[in-house]
């Protein structure tokens, strides 16, 4: 859990920092659109994608090491996902095989084009939490949410729920490396044994782990209360939320990317 990225604000002052949380948020749509409009069947479209990532990672001033630790806590997925699809994706080109098993350059191709898939969301979606903090999420999604609220919707309560959700998330990997420091400091061994004996092993990190996560709950639940906290009811809002020339530049890179992704599937006759 340590090399979960998600949750975690990296504090600079870069044009990514300064951007409007809520256009943030709709370009990191765009970009997930983008990846999987990009075509199956080359780099194009997916080369576009990662050049955009890169700028993005210079304009974010946000250490490279630090962006690609998101891909560690996804590492096994990756590899996994990418495996099976290269012993079973078929093809016409064979290089290898053996009953069921098949590997072809058509399923090397499309494991390479997925895996690839997966980095590129991975990443460019850390980088909205590193260059956005909790509070200015959670505005830029009640923001965002604002028309449900003519439906009664509890748009306010649902964006406060989902930033304290993200704040969690490293609060609660500190929490499990503690716990499992300190059962290892009691004799348990994590790294010997079969899967059902690891399995085991974990039980008594995940016994604290959920009585933690409860506690800090509650605490957290007391200090709202001791505070007259009453949800959206009379809030104002001591920054708001403005669009700026940064925004405008940051709208028209995600609308081109959008339309090169569609020019080269067009080109390439792949439907849409």
């Amino acid at each position: 859990m340590k090399d979960v990225a998600f949750g975690q604000y990296y504090p600079a002052r870069s044009f990514l920092h300064n951007l409007d949380p809520r256009l943030k948020i709709l370009f990191l749509i765009a970009y997930i659109v983008a990846i999987f409009l990009a075509p199956s069947t080359n780099f194009y479209g997916l080369a576009a994608c990662a050049f955009v990532l890169i700028l993005a990672v210079i304009f974010s001033r946000v250490p490279v090491l630090k962006v690609l630790r998101a891909v560690r806590g996804v590492l096994f997925l990756l590899v996994f996902t990418a495996l099976l699809n290269v012993l079973f994706h078929g093809g016409e080109t064979v290089y290898w095989s053996y009953g069921i098993l098949r590997i072809t350059r058509e399923g090397i191709i499309f494991s390479a084009i997925l895996a690839l898939r997966l980095m590129l969301l991975v990443t460019f979606s850390s980088l909205l939490t590193y260059t956005t903090t909790p509070v200015a999420l959670t505005d830029a999604i009640e923001s965002l949410l604002t028309p449900l609220k003519w439906i009664r919707f509890p748009v306010h309560e649902l964006a406060l729920i989902m930033s304290i959700a993200l704040r969690f998330i490293p609060i609660l990997s500190e929490e499990t490396d503690r716990i499992k420091n300190a059962q290892k400091a009691r004799g348990a061994d994590f790294e010997h044994g079969g899967p059902i004996a690891k399995v085991r092993a974990f039980v008594p990190i995940l016994i604290p782990l959920l009585l933690c996560a409860f506690r800090r709950a509650d605490e957290l639940g007391d200090a709202m209360d001791a505070r007259c906290y009453m949800g959206s009811k009379n809030r104002t809002k001591y920054k708001k939320l403005r669009f700026s020339w940064r925004d405008i530049i940051a709208f028209f890179v995600g609308a081109a990317l959008i339309t090169g992704v569609v020019l080269i599937r067009i080109y390439l006759g792949a439907p849409l």
